[in-house]
């Protein structure tokens, strides 16, 4: 775990709301691990007083620096709605942040400009973990649950892998573009309306890939999550799931991102933000 100011490379909006942004902070991608994330220092002064926790959504590393996904997609994936074009290559050292701005906090991130500098502590928590006999990896997400899942394809690819993405939106207009990803990564979308991808949403249609997987690995809202842990099928396949919770250290010194689990009450930032599926509970 560092604390470094890391000088803002790039800060563009992909949709409506949602930006990626790239950091210069060789300490932190050296470091990182897909799942992990970073506590972000919203501004200079003390409002707003704590620090925004942000998953990592693309590393910078020797192994994954080349990956994230700067290409076509997959013959086959799904089309999106988006017309942002893909940013530069991203390079060894560097990070980059996907986020909703979706209040007073992010709205300042979302005012960052190239050559700023913002403090960012990471990385934090625990990362994903794949077994080393996995050869299929399923991802699962919901909106923006994409994020620390991108950066685990990365890896996954870079192990010569087989990744298949399942992602679910409200409708086509907030569909992430498949650029967010490996270009090796199938892309399989669903929306509530079916204005793209398949009509639905994405626990409709996971179990049409759980015979494939080896692994599977989810991140995304708690209802989502809750969903997929009372499937029959993915009870039989290991599955990771990326929680997100509001944080107050980041550290797990204030206790006040606790989750029930069967082992206990546990820290999200600490313990997690990556867990067992069949650990939590789901209620």
């Amino acid at each position: 775990m560092k604390l470094a100011e890391a000088r803002v490379l790039l800060n563009c909006e992909i949709l409506d709301g949602i930006r990626l942004l790239r950091l210069e902070a060789d300490d932190i991608a050296r470091d990182a691990v897909a799942g992990q994330f970073v506590h972000v220092r919203c501004s200079r002064g003390s409002d707003p007083l704590l620090r925004r926790p942000i998953s990592l959504y693309a590393i910078g590393s020797p192994a994954t620096a080349e990956s994230p996904g700067r290409g076509k997609p997959k013959s086959g994936a799904s089309p999106t709605s988006s017309t942002a074009a893909s940013p530069p290559q991203l390079k060894k050292g560097q990070i980059d942040l996907l986020f909703a701005r979706v209040g007073r906090g992010t709205e300042l991130l979302a005012q960052l400009a190239a050559g700023d500098t913002v403090s960012v502590l990471g990385p934090l928590g625990k990362g994903f973990h794949i077994t080393p006999k996995t050869r299929n990896v399923l991802l699962i997400g919901g909106g923006i649950g994409m994020a620390p899942l991108s950066a685990l394809a990365a890896q996954a690819v870079a192990r010569d892998l087989t990744v298949t993405m399942l992602c679910g939106f409200k409708s086509e207009d907030a569909v992430l573009p498949a650029w967010l990803l490996p270009p090796e990564v199938e892309y399989v979308v669903c929306t509530e309306d079916g204005t793209a991808g398949r009509k639905g949403i994405v626990t409709d249609i996971v179990v049409d890939f759980l015979d494939w997987a080896d692994e599977a690995f989810a991140c995304g809202p708690r209802p989502m999550l809750s969903a997929l842990a009372r499937t029959p099928l993915l009870q039989k396949v290991r599955a990771q799931v990326s929680l997100e919770e509001r944080m107050g250290c980041g550290v797990g010194a204030c206790l006040g991102c606790v989750v029930r689990t069967k082992h206990g009450l546990q820290r999200v930032c600490r313990d997690g933000p990556v867990f067992e599926m069949k650990d939590i509970v789901w209620e």
